[in-house]
């Protein structure tokens, strides 16, 4: 039996219109050769058949969804990439070239969890399926690519990792950068690297890194904490990272960065590349636990949303999965942490307009948007100005940028319009990939204001005391 055409589905495009009611599979899909063709999912890592099937395609999210709201395709929207991956589980298609296209346009945002009211857990889903995917030598050329140079390449080796750093800074700093970009030799280059060139991070003057050293409290000391320094945000956002430091200090907290510590892994864990995301797992939880931390703090949205889920991760591993759920547990957003404290709020005035961009997995993930409101909200003299459609991606979404770029510039103007919108002085974030969209953004529509971590807010306003 088939339903009715959904009305909010594009007729006769990918979809055909409508959802199978008895199988949640699109009907009129256009396929390459047979239905079989293409391998199924298999194994451990397969996406789980209680996961597949808590989605009873009643539409709520399709609004919530940004590559829905921006295409209005059936086939980019959540239930619509889940009845592509329930055909795959009931044999009914193999993985295939077009299916694996409509995956890959997922921002992994997880608006769609945000809003579903039978809980499905979109997120694990999708990582599962790209796991699929990758095991399978089925990613398209470009994250395929990014997954060999970058992904396992640098991001689980430190030192690799902060020489590309260096090297990246000489050339952006040094003024190669822009005479390589007016002799116009970058369009000699092969496929897109010219394209990725210009998507390229800005890194900041002074890197921030894990250290021996103990940050001590002021005054009273109420607690020790541990700040994940991570990967990427301490060569890109080395500033907001020394912010967090001074801001934990201010607020009686002891910090600890332990030099053992590496990156989350929540970027492999996106791309599918869970057993990598599982060893990097493993190395946090380690380095961690043998600092004594009494609560873990992340500045990063992002490394938060996949740190909180390590006890899923490792529940299978006899020998991690109790000391995953302990780490997860005790893992907090700096805005989060700072907001329950409670936060000694600064003195000074800071007469700033500011509006606040909730990253997806602070805000769909973690499901927290009141904490850092509160915190903007106790410095005296600030107005917090709230800008339409603050929790829809910014289209960064990690290596989002690198490999859809056109779908995340389309949400990246959205976002900056809506942000320039409220005409404030500065843009608040709490992730760094958002911070580094949300800037590129700015600078191409040649608009004033800043963009700043929730943190560096606060930190200026106790600097504004001395």
């Amino acid at each position: 039996m088939v339903s009715a055409p959904d009305r909010h589905s594009d007729a006769g495009q990918h979809m055909g219109g409508g959802i199978d009611a008895g199988h949640g599979f699109p009907y009129g899909l256009p396929f390459e050769g047979s239905l079989n063709d293409g391998p199924g999912f298999v194994g451990s890592d397969a996406p789980a058949e209680e996961d597949l099937y808590r989605c009873v395609h009643c539409g709520l999210c399709l609004s919530a969804c940004p590559t829905y709201v921006e295409t209005r395709l059936e086939t980019e929207s959540p239930r619509g990439r889940i009845a592509l991956m329930k055909a795959v589980h009931e044999g009914r298609t193999g993985i295939s070239d077009r299916l694996v296209s409509h995956w890959e346009l997922c921002l992994q945002c997880r608006a769609c969890e945000a809003v579903c009211p039978s809980g499905v857990p979109y997120g694990r889903l999708m990582e599962h399926t790209r796991a699929q995917v990758q095991d399978n030598d089925l990613q398209s050329p470009e994250l395929g690519r990014l997954s060999r140079l970058f992904l396992r390449s640098a991001l689980p080796h430190n030192r690799r990792l902060r020489l590309a750093g260096h090297l990246m800074r000489l050339y952006q700093r040094s003024g190669v950068q822009g005479l390589v970009r007016k002799s116009k030799l970058l369009g000699l280059l092969p496929g897109d690297l010219a394209e990725m060139e210009a998507q390229m991070p800005v890194m900041g003057r002074q890197f921030f890194g894990p250290s021996g050293p103990v940050f001590p409290a002021q005054g009273e000391r109420r607690m020790t904490v541990g700040l994940l320094s991570g990967c990427v945000m301490p060569l890109m956002q080395g500033d907001a990272m020394r912010a967090a430091v001074r801001v934990l200090q201010r607020n009686g907290c002891e910090v600890t960065v332990p030099p053992t510590q590496g990156c989350c892994g929540a970027l492999n864990l996106h791309a599918g590349d869970l057993e990598l995301g599982r060893t990097m797992a493993r190395r946090n939880i380690d380095a961690f636990r043998a600092a004594g931390v009494e609560v873990v703090v992340t500045a990063s949205a992002g490394c938060g949303s996949s740190m909180k889920e390590y006890g899923d991760l490792l529940r299978d591993d006899p020998e991690y999965a109790e000391a995953a759920l302990e780490f997860a547990g005790n893992t907090r957003d700096i805005t989060e942490f700072l907001a329950t404290l409670p936060l000694d709020p600064p003195d000074a005035e800071l007469p700033w307009r500011v509006t606040m961009q909730d990253p997806c997995h602070l805000a769909h993930a973690q499901r927290i948007t009141e904490a850092p409101r509160r915190v903007l909200r106790s410095i005296p003299g600030l107005e917090l100005v709230e800008m339409a459609e603050s929790s829809l991606c910014c289209g960064s979404a990690g290596f989002y940028s690198l490999i859809q770029r056109d779908m995340s510039r389309r949400l990246q103007r959205r976002k900056i319009g809506n942000a320039t919108a409220t005409r404030a002085d500065v843009i608040a974030s709490a992730n760094p990939g958002c911070i580094s969209q949300l800037e590129q953004g700015l600078r191409d529509a040649e608009a004033e204001a800043r963009v700043m971590h929730v943190v560096e807010i606060l930190d200026a306003a106790y600097q504004a005391e001395r």
